[in-house]
């Protein structure tokens, strides 16, 4: 009795780990399965690690670039507008030096009058040079300066006079000059006005010296 139930214990210790082996429940082998699928999960996890690295480099480059690029046109536009400057006042020396050479009247002038827009609704900048051909012993020449303004508010024409009786402060438009000087400044009108043209004049002791008109 004791030899068949040893061999029938055998014989069916044997049939179970046949079983399981056969299913896959084999102890050893799923201990091996499950590590193998831990590493591969580790492997995947790394693989994302990266990905979600090289993501984050690429948008982080992208916004650099982005940047750097806004600041370059900001560049950009600055020195075109440098430039500009540079070769509106090399035209005024250029036009300067003939006119002191060739014996021309003497006397005060506007040149290179520009109006602009400001970067408010219904701002202007103004900007011209003013020239006193005095000759050397010139004196200095104190004076105001005026805009007249043609403008159509409600289709109809009308001429603004800057500065007007209630300017605030009259004296951004006085000026003294012994050569040259550069005149620039700001300007507003009411919402709806239309601004059509412009007459800068130079005024001493209440007469005009020099005028210059641009239309917009």
């Amino acid at each position: 009795m004791i030899a068949i139930l040893s061999v029938s214990l055998a014989l069916a210790a044997w049939i179970y780990d046949a079983g399981m082996r056969i299913a896959g429940f084999h102890s050893n082998e799923s201990v091996r399965e499950i590590q193998s699928l831990r590493n591969h999960v580790m492997e995947l996890d790394g693989e994302l690690t990266k990905l979600r690295s090289l993501a984050g480099s690429g948008e982080s480059s992208l916004q650099i670039e982005r940047t750097t690029q806004k600041q370059l046109s900001r560049q950009a536009k600055a020195l075109e507008l440098e430039n500009a400057a540079l070769k509106e006042d090399l035209a005024f020396f250029e036009g300067l030096m003939p006119a002191s050479d060739s014996g021309d009247e003497l006397g005060v002038r506007i040149d290179h009058l520009r109006i602009d827009l400001g970067s408010a609704v219904g701002e202007y900048r103004y900007r011209m040079l003013v020239v006193n051909n005095g000759g050397r012993q010139g004196k200095e020449l104190k004076g105001a300066l005026q805009l007249l303004l043609k403008v159509q508010q409600g289709g109809k024409d009308a001429i603004i006079t800057l500065p007007s009786s209630t300017e605030p402060n009259p004296q951004r438009f006085r000026f003294e000059i012994k050569h040259f000087h550069r005149l620039e400044g700001i300007f507003s009108v009411a919402p709806g006005v239309v601004v059509k043209e412009v007459e800068a004049r130079l005024l001493q002791d209440g007469a005009v010296r020099a005028r210059q008109t641009v239309n917009l």
